[in-house]
């Protein structure tokens, strides 16, 4: 039996699917939001989360020091597979159970962290590449006080940026991207 949590995880991933498999190859070195990440090195990064995160969910340690270049051969349906295996390994009962010694938080909050990372890269890739967006909302309704209550830990630690200043009319999902320190508004211009 499934936990709670997985059927987000997948609904996540399959908002974000379309998008990888509509980045075309001359795309790859365009800006993302993320200043630090082209397309390409983007893609890598969420591409090392979905494969690391598998592993987490068993509660197995992981490797954050390198990253692969997961953007060769058939990269895009590759992506759609890497999901599935992160579904499937989140989908055990005892998956949210205790903490993480791969990263010393508890599983429910890792758990979090890589629903996060697909729905939010998810809207960088699709900004960076002219692409429609849109967040499962009840994926985006269990990550967003998830990501508010992590966000002075992940901006401390450079993993979030300096929130950005949003109306109050945001949506929830601009309020999302601009507590990790995104502007809801960016493009590539």
């Amino acid at each position: 039996m499934a936990n709670a949590l997985s059927p987000l995880m997948d609904s996540a991933a399959r908002a974000t699917e379309p998008v990888i498999r509509g980045i075309a190859d001359d795309q790859l070195s365009a800006p993302t939001p993320c200043a630090e990440y082209d397309v390409h090195a983007l893609l890598n990064h969420l591409f090392h989360v979905v494969v690391s995160f598998q592993g987490l969910a068993a509660k197995e340690p992981a490797d954050f020091s390198t990253t692969p270049d997961y953007v060769t051969g058939d990269w895009r349906s590759r992506f759609g597979e890497e999901t599935v295996k992160l579904v499937e390994a989140w989908s055990a009962p005892d998956a949210l159970d205790g903490v993480s010694p791969g990263m010393g938080l508890p599983q429910r909050t890792v758990a979090h962290m890589v629903i996060g990372d697909v729905v939010v890269h998810g809207w960088d890739l699709a900004r960076a590449t002219g692409q429609e967006y849109r967040p499962d909302m009840a994926a985006l309704g269990e990550i967003r006080p998830a990501f508010e209550e992590i966000g002075p830990m992940a901006r401390k630690a450079g993993v979030f940026g300096e929130e950005v200043p949003v109306p109050p009319d945001a949506t929830p999902f601009e309020k999302l991207l601009a507590g990790t320190g995104r502007d809801p508004h960016w493009s590539p211009c």
